[in-house]
């Protein structure tokens, strides 16, 4: 299988190699939030109730872009399958020896390392424009971490649409209806102490904000590493069980096909 995952990841990565597009353009919206969005509302840091303004709101806004990035990629993961299926390289797959839990772990590989090479570069900028992280290197690498579990966590569940719907339509309303309120319902852009109590409640069961707090606590002055931990385990549980949900839909469009 792991011979398998690496020859199939490889294919992936060779086609974002010749066409890098892809990556560059999914840094464009980023790239806005951080520049634009985080001069013009960088006096909301100074609005009572904001409780992480020691650093600035720019300090504040790239943990939430960085996982804002994963999530909107990761949403379309299940892009790749649904080319396969219609080019008919699918079915050739499946009559090949390769191994069915390989194709599922491949994209899953591919769209992790995708987002780390986005999140590096968010990062990248944050730090050229005069943002500076005390949790250092450290706060760093559970950012990417934590971007990465949530990259896993959405790509599963992308693949699984993709395999049982088969339709490019139904994934992308599935993506819209789920991507934006994921965003706004957690603090990826605002504190939670600025927003009505229902948007708390609502975001203790968001893993969009389990990996903004892994993130933005990591990279605090003080962290407090039970709640990184915690968060990033919530995040691994909920990569694991979308990954068995989308080899359960794998499995279920081979008796289909």
């Amino acid at each position: 299988m792991l011979t398998h995952t690496a020859l199939l990841t490889g294919r992936l990565l060779r086609a974002l190699r010749r066409m890098p597009t892809f990556l560059v353009i999914g840094l464009v919206q980023p790239v806005i939030w951080l520049l634009l969005f985080g001069q013009l509302f960088r006096s909301v840091a100074d609005l009572p109730g904001f409780t992480h303004g020691d650093g600035g709101f720019l300090q504040f806004l790239t943990p939430g872009v960085v996982m804002m990035t994963a999530l909107f990629a990761s949403a379309w993961s299940g892009t790749t399958y649904l080319q396969d299926i219609d080019r008919g390289v699918m079915d050739r797959m499946l009559t090949s020896p390769a191994s069915r839990g390989a194709m599922v772990i491949a994209t899953m590989t591919y769209q992790a390392i995708q987002t780390l090479i986005q999140s590096l570069i968010i990062v990248a900028i944050a730090l050229a424009a005069g943002v500076r992280f005390p949790g250092s290197v450290a706060g760093v690498g559970v950012t990417l971490l934590a971007a990465v579990l949530l990259a896993l966590t959405f790509s599963a569940l992308s693949d699984a649409v993709a395999l049982l719907t088969r339709q490019q339509a139904t994934l992308i309303a599935i993506s819209q209806f789920t991507t934006l309120p994921l965003m706004f319902l957690s603090s990826a852009v605002m504190d939670l102490g600025l927003a009505p109590g229902w948007v708390g409640v609502v975001a203790d069961y968001n893993p969009m904000e389990w990996a903004v707090v892994a993130a933005r606590e990591a990279m605090g002055a003080h962290t407090d590493w039970i709640t990184v931990w915690v968060h990033l385990g919530l995040l691994a549980a909920a990569a694991l069980v979308m990954g068995l949900l989308s080899t359960r839909a794998f499995h279920t469009y081979r008796k289909q096909a």
